[in-house]
């Protein structure tokens, strides 16, 4: 009995040892008492119906064990957030958004997978987290910043900039491009291709003895090897403000050819239309396309009196001086204020065409000329127009075989010149007597902010001497910036004169 009295009252350790002990105990009763087998799990003992203790010994018997593998103390969810579920899995088919409050709305795009179609998603989302996951999805690198901060815009430039660089003419549809058109009109601001794919299919090459002494093989094959003609989508992107292309092939490996860097004749008029009707364009790039002066004086008809370009870019082709008449003369038709003619092949002629628009002009801020070869000649035209001009600010004639009578003249520039914050001279051929009269120049100069003289042979002194001068100009700058009513003048600063009385 002092057995039965004391077992309700030990602990256990576990639901399987508990009900093991519970088994052994009323079997142990069991044997004492009754000397009749039986299961003590079914049905209690008659001796152990009555006592103090027979209503523990009960409970203690009929405890049942059930142990479910997906059974937990997880909430239910609830009805709004089984709603939310069914929206996402099913947002392709029936997709439900601006009917939802805002909080749901939220949820509802922290779900939904970046890999929708575009069809469904372009003009219904303009959640900024959501493009941003296609985006870091897609690319792994991704400067969002130079897309105005806009993770959707980007996703639209770079998924249309990707379908053009892989566009093979000939082969892929251009419904494939087109259809885009109404998904992404309102989002790209610029396109940026650096490779447009030739067509597959060539012309055969003439047999032996077929081809005549004149070697009009190129113009044969010319024909077949047009690229993608932008018309048709640069004239629905009614935003587009910056069109930056080179006509070539990246990674060709092994399978190099020439023709796959052909700006042919047929993509310079297309090129030429397309730019002119686009009266929204600001900034106009082509480069490393084998543009020559017949090319470039076609591009630049067809922008001049543009409403709206302000900056054109033709550098690394092959442009010589009828080329660079064509751009002087573009600068007294239009707004232009940057103008990059860097490594081509403009000589003395075309910079003094240059030279003479550069002198009325009222416009352009920025002239890069480097790696040409103008020489003095050009040189000294550049200087002179600079002593009327009243805009320019950067002049960039590295490389172009420049000495000391060119540098002789720009001395007498920076003594007047008010306006110049960036000169560079690198890789000429200054001389030490350029460099003192260059020195002599700056002396009276407070305006210029950087002078590039890198392996222009100027003396380390005279260069040394330059380098003060401009620290103490940027010093000057920066107190302007910072107070500029200091140095205002004292008409302006002390206001009108308050009455007297």
């Amino acid at each position: 009995m002092q057995e039965t009295i004391t077992t309700p009252t030990m602990s256990a350790p576990s639901r399987s040892s508990v009900s093991t002990q519970d088994r052994s105990s009323a079997t142990g009763h069991a044997s004492s008492t009754d000397p009749q087998p039986s299961k003590p799990s079914v049905a209690p003992p008659p001796g152990k119906s009555k006592g103090p203790n027979s209503g523990a010994s009960v409970r203690r018997m009929r405890r049942i064990i059930a142990e479910d593998a997906e059974w937990s103390l997880a909430i239910v969810p609830l009805l709004r957030e089984l709603c939310i579920q069914h929206i996402v899995k099913n947002f392709q088919n029936n997709p439900i958004l601006k009917q939802l409050p805002p909080e749901d709305q939220q949820k509802v795009l922290n779900h939904l997978s970046p890999d929708l179609p575009l069809a469904v998603t372009a003009n219904l989302i303009d959640d900024e987290g959501y493009w941003s996951r296609c985006c870091m999805q897609r690319w792994p690198v991704c400067y969002v910043a130079k897309y105005g901060g806009s993770w959707k815009r980007m996703f639209f430039e770079r998924h249309l900039e990707n379908l053009l660089k892989y566009f093979i003419p000939g082969t892929t549809d251009p419904a494939v491009i087109l259809d885009l058109l109404p998904l992404c009109r309102n989002y790209v601001r610029r396109i940026h291709v650096d490779q447009f794919l030739p067509p597959v299919q060539l012309l055969p090459r003439p047999r032996s003895g077929e081809q005549s002494d004149s070697g009009s093989e190129g113009e044969m094959e010319e024909p077949a090897m047009d690229h993608y003609q932008l018309g048709d989508l640069v004239a629905g992107l009614s935003h587009l403000e910056e069109l930056d292309l080179v006509y070539g092939v990246k990674d060709c490996g092994m399978n190099f050819e020439w023709n796959l860097f052909l700006f042919t004749y047929h993509d310079c008029h297309s090129l030429a239309a397309t730019i002119k009707a686009c009266h929204t364009l600001k900034i106009f790039r082509l480069t490393r396309s084998k543009v020559d002066d017949d090319k470039a004086r076609i591009l630049i008809r067809s922008l001049l009196d543009h409403p709206a370009l302000e900056e054109l870019d033709l550098s690394h082709n092959l442009i010589g001086d009828r080329g660079g008449r064509a751009a002087a003369k573009l600068l007294s038709h239009s707004r232009l204020r940057v103008l990059n003619l860097a490594n081509n092949q403009v000589r003395a002629p075309g910079a003094q065409s240059l030279a003479h628009a550069l002198a009325h002009n009222t416009n352009l801020i920025s002239l890069n000329l480097r790696l040409n070869c103008i020489e003095d000649e050009g040189g000294q035209a550049l200087a002179h127009a600079l002593q009327t001009n009243k805009c320019l600010t950067t002049l960039h004639l590295g490389g172009n075989e420049l000495s000391e009578p060119t540098a002789t003249l720009l001395s007498q520039v920076l003594a007047i010149n008010t306006t110049l914050t960036s000169i560079n001279l690198s890789c000429n051929h200054i001389g030490l007597d350029g460099g003192k009269q260059l020195l002599e120049g700056m002396s009276d100069n407070r305006t210029l902010l950087e002078f590039d003289l890198r392996l222009s042979d100027v003396s380390q002194e005279s260069e040394y001497l330059i380098g003060q001068a401009l620290c103490a100009n940027r010093e000057a700058a920066h107190q302007r910036a910072l107070n500029p009513s200091h140095f205002m003048s004292p008409i302006t600063a002390k206001g009108p004169e308050n009455p007297v009385g």
